[in-house]
């Protein structure tokens, strides 16, 4: 099943369960793919929704963030609880010892020495594993491999 179907149907069974979280999340994310496809002018890939779904889930991070820090762990818990519903959407995130063993064989195909060649190892990481990979982690992790 493509994954604009499996967000209909998931969008109709929360309507139908009054799951308003799932309900409102799903409601977001197809607004959002739509105004992409207008913006293509096409219909959209499964990569297309991806991304949509990936930038979904970067502002409900960055909201968290937010909220956290302002002390408003009230408006916290509500973006975390959107965060899950986006998060049945994407791929499974490396674990950190797949991101190492990645990251060091990325550095040796690539023959990075120093901090200066961040970007000959970060963006193929970036490219290959889209949507599995943190950029905040991946990017410590690749600074600590080069110092």
């Amino acid at each position: 099943m493509s994954l604009a179907k499996q967000i209909e149907s998931d969008y109709i069974a929360a309507y139908k369960a009054k799951d308003q979280v799932r309900l409102g999340v799903l409601r977001h994310l197809k607004t959002a793919a739509k105004n992409l496809q207008v913006e293509l002018l096409r219909e959209l890939t499964d990569d297309d929704l991806f991304t949509v779904i990936m930038k979904q889930a970067k502002q409900r991070q960055d909201s968290i963030e937010q909220f956290t820090s302002a002390g408003r762990e009230d408006l916290a818990a509500i973006e975390r609880g959107e965060l899950e519903v986006l998060k049945a959407y994407l791929p499974q995130p490396l674990s950190e010892e797949e991101l190492v063993a990645i990251v060091d064989r990325t550095i040796t195909e690539t023959g990075a020495a120093g901090a200066k060649d961040m970007g000959k190892v970060m963006n193929p990481i970036m490219a290959g594993y889209k949507g599995r990979v943190d950029g905040k982690v991946l990017s410590a992790l690749v600074r600590a491999r080069l110092a």
